[in-house]
């Protein structure tokens, strides 16, 4: 069943976005060469719980982390640990808070000192193609309508999609329907509705589509070809009038500029 969500409960959930964008920020700030993935990973929580919210990983099916930090070609799903971050890494920081209620997803892949001009491409494609998705929530559109936007973008670019993990609902828990697959054909999939929020996640390969999992934790998300991924995500809400994105990258990229 897709819950849809009233204009007032899509504001508490916006609050919960901006948060979200802040605790990204936050913890971006602190990505170096030399520091742990683990060490990130406390800073996040503690600024999380610091502000009245949760963390939504930490314990959902046995995830030990408030974070998912995938690193280089770790897709999604990286549980933080002891590695050290690396001039020239890509780093995906991809996080799900509650806040009074209310739940938003959101994930950016940021860049560790000089990365080869290969990944920034990589990067830049791969945030593109989420705004280009993002385009297409719009009321009478169909989920397969973001999906195929994606999908294009990131192929005609010479990247893959990955097919095994999607976007999805979000709002009211973690993990509501409809999924959003990065692949798909125009005018198929559940129609979108205004009310209705989603997260809208492209996580692209440089190479080979084809992915394995961590026999080891069962959570980290590897490329098979070991080349790099880089994952972005936004919740969005349908409205009437068009997208409404609610959480933001805003904090993320002023930082970054000063």
């Amino acid at each position: 069943m897709i819950l849809l969500k009233t204009k007032e409960e899509i504001e508490l959930i916006r609050d919960a976005g901006r948060l979200l964008g802040e605790t990204l920020a936050e913890v971006g700030r602190h990505i170096r060469p030399g520091v742990t993935t683990a060490y990130l990973d406390q800073i996040g929580e503690q600024f999380i719980r610091d502000h009245g919210a949760k963390p939504l990983c930490k314990g959902f099916e046995g995830f030990p982390a408030a974070f998912c930090i995938s690193v280089n070609d770790v897709v999604v799903h990286g549980i933080p640990g002891e590695s050290f971050i690396k001039d020239g890494d890509n780093v995906t920081l991809d996080c799900v808070i509650e806040l009074n209620g209310y739940v938003a997803d959101s994930a950016y892949t940021f860049a560790v000192g000089e990365v080869s001009p290969e990944v920034k491409r990589l990067m830049k494609v791969t945030r593109e193609a989420l705004y280009i998705g993002l385009d297409q929530c719009k009321e009478g559109n169909r989920v397969g309508d973001i999906s195929h936007a994606v999908q294009m973008h990131c192929e005609k670019n010479g990247y893959s999609v990955v097919r095994e993990l999607c976007g999805h609902g979000v709002g009211f828990q973690m993990h509501e329907s409809p999924n959003v697959p990065n692949f798909g054909v125009k005018g198929t999939g559940p129609l979108l509705k205004e009310g209705m929020v989603i997260a809208v996640e492209p996580m692209v390969c440089m190479g080979s589509k084809n992915v394995k999992f961590s026999k080891e934790d069962g959570w980290n998300c590897r490329t098979r070809d070991g080349k790099p991924a880089a994952h972005f995500e936004h919740t969005v809400a349908i409205t009437a009038q068009g997208p409404d994105i609610l959480t933001t990258f805003d904090y993320i990229e002023n930082s970054s500029k000063q």
